[in-house]
């Protein structure tokens, strides 16, 4: 019997993300999760460190890698899109439900009953679903700044939303990450590896 289901996984670097705004360079939901699991790993470490909410760092980097790859069979419904009504955003709930269920069927019973808590993020605490949604939001902001850096504006308003939405999430991690992390992300590699002193 075969399994197609991780064959399946390596698409995501066929599914563009940003479809409905021009972008100097695309980006593919392959490089969205690996950029959301870092940065989840590092909220975490974080919040062991500095905060104090509790969370398990390596699950919640693992549901971080799967937490898009429902839109392998539906596509990535741009967040306008997806929240424009609440009749759209149950739709694509339901959507996402079958597209795990699809997918999980490539499995043996077995692994699907172990990835499953994955792809649906169930595993995962309220303190971990929010860190999780704050490195996915990161990642976003990540890629307006890159944009923005290169010269487009087109991102310019999806920027200010993003940091309005992290802000809103009241997440002393991310606020902890934006304040330390982020500004280095508009210096290069020579600024990046400069070792002063």
């Amino acid at each position: 019997m075969l399994y197609p289901f991780n064959a399946l996984l390596a698409r995501m670097k066929y599914i563009t993300r940003w479809s409905l705004m021009h972008s100097t360079r695309a980006e593919s939901l392959s490089e969205h999760t690996c950029d959301t699991a870092l940065l989840a790993h590092t909220l975490c470490l974080i919040a062991r460190r500095y905060t104090g909410t509790p969370c398990r760092p390596k699950t919640v980097a693992v549901a971080a890698l799967y937490h898009d790859a429902p839109e392998i069979i539906t596509g990535d419904l741009p967040t306008p899109v997806k929240y424009h009504s609440a009749t759209l955003r149950d739709a694509y709930k339901t959507m996402e439900r079958e597209s795990v269920a699809s997918m999980t069927a490539m499995l043996p019973d077995e692994l699907a009953e172990e990835v499953a808590p994955f792809l649906t993020g169930e595993l995962l605490t309220a303190e971990e679903t929010k860190l999780l949604k704050a490195a996915d939001r990161l990642s976003a902001l990540v890629k307006c700044l890159e944009e923005q850096r290169s010269g487009n504006h087109e991102f310019d308003a999806a920027l200010a939303q993003q940091k309005a939405a992290l802000e809103a999430m009241h997440c002393p991690e991310a606020d902890w990450f934006m304040a330390h992390c982020l500004p280095c992300y508009t210096q290069n590699l020579d600024e990046l590896t400069r070792q002063d002193g």
